[in-house]
């Protein structure tokens, strides 16, 4: 999916000579439904920057698209955890210098030194959350803490369970279910994923990122996998969804804006990522995609709710959420072989 969004009604600025010189620009790439327009019209009256913005659905769009030729178009983007790292690795990213962002000090003291970017040299801290899942509990009653709701639903929801479109959560998550080690390598343990995976496809309606809160309101499906804050959208139009912790575990996740190589507008950018470090803006943020911002002082700035809402807040007895782990090649060929054989 691809949206494009221009924020000024032009692209030049006429001096009083008459002269059309070209305006400032950024060139974002974000995840869909993630940034308020209104934050976005902000920065443009503040620094008088264009900003133009492409949308995608997955970190693993992002990465294709940006390795078959668009790296080089956009400013920054806004890769989850474990794909900064990856970008890191194949050189795809630019570095900062703290002194470059006057707001570098606003990072929360646990997402500075992260292990996808020790120190912050390419990255800021977004926006960080859960991926689990939501059921409708008018259609389905019973305990949903559990993976067994997305692999081996029960017969209220069989035919009925949407996950996400992305193979990274998708797979770990089933890893989770299996009680499997991320980047197993054990060939008997990818067997049995791959089969437990063919079985529990029988039972979903679909694989859908950008409309994983639309399916779950409209009724099309009665379960689905989802990030926190897209389950509490879809909580506050459809009262009767409940984001569970399942009991086998559940992933939490980092969303990061990074300063992309060959940045057409470098300097555009850093203006961008360090806006973003105010805490007014990162609560900005917070409040309308309803995730935790990673930057220091934005409790004033958040909506009430947000303190109570169940998305926000495991329960006592959930278990910790874990990361996504950046597998060696080798051993992401295997996993990305059982991924196309379960889309096909």
């Amino acid at each position: 999916m691809r949206k494009f969004t221009k924020l000024m009604a032009a692209a030049t600025m006429v001096l009083a000579t008459g002269q059309a010189v070209a305006a400032e620009k950024l060139s974002i790439y974000h995840w869909f439904e993630y940034i308020p327009q209104e934050l976005l019209n902000k920065f443009t009256a503040e620094t008088g920057i264009e900003v133009v913005m492409d949308t995608y659905d997955s970190n693993e769009a992002m990465l294709a698209n940006l390795k078959a030729g668009a790296l080089g178009s956009y400013d920054v983007a806004v890769p989850g955890d474990y794909m900064v790292k990856i970008m890191a690795g194949e050189g795809m990213l630019d570095s900062y210098s703290p002194s470059e962002l006057k707001n570098f000090g606003n990072i929360e003291d646990k997402w500075l030194n992260v292990d996808f970017d020790n120190g912050r040299k390419h990255s800021i801290p977004y926006q960080w959350g859960s991926t689990s899942f939501s059921v409708d509990t008018n259609v389905y009653s019973g305990d949903i803490n559990t993976t067994g709701i997305i692999f081996n639903p029960p017969s209220e929801l069989q035919g009925k369970v949407n996950v996400l479109d992305t193979a990274g959560e998708t797979l770990v998550l089933a890893s989770i279910h299996m009680g499997f080690p991320q980047c197993s390598t054990d060939k008997a343990q990818l067997k049995a994923l791959s089969q437990m995976l063919d079985g529990a496809k029988k039972h979903w309606a679909s694989f859908n990122s950008d409309g994983a809160k639309d399916v779950l309101v409209s009724g099309d499906a009665s379960a689905g996998m989802i990030w926190n804050g897209f389950g509490a959208k879809a909580r506050a139009e459809k009262a009767s969804l409940k984001y569970a912790y399942p009991k086998e575990g559940y992933i939490v996740w980092m969303d990061n804006v990074v300063l992309l190589k060959d940045a057409p507008n470098r300097a555009a950018a850093l203006k961008f990522m360090d806006f973003l470090l105010e805490p007014e803006n990162a609560a900005a943020v917070t409040n309308y995609a309803r995730y935790a911002a990673g930057v220091k002082g934005v409790a004033p700035y958040l909506d009430p709710e947000l303190a109570e809402a169940r998305e926000n807040n495991p329960p006592a007895d959930a278990p910790s959420g874990v990361f996504v782990q950046v597998c060696d090649q080798a051993t992401q060929s295997l996993y990305d072989a059982i991924w196309t054989r379960l889309k096909k």
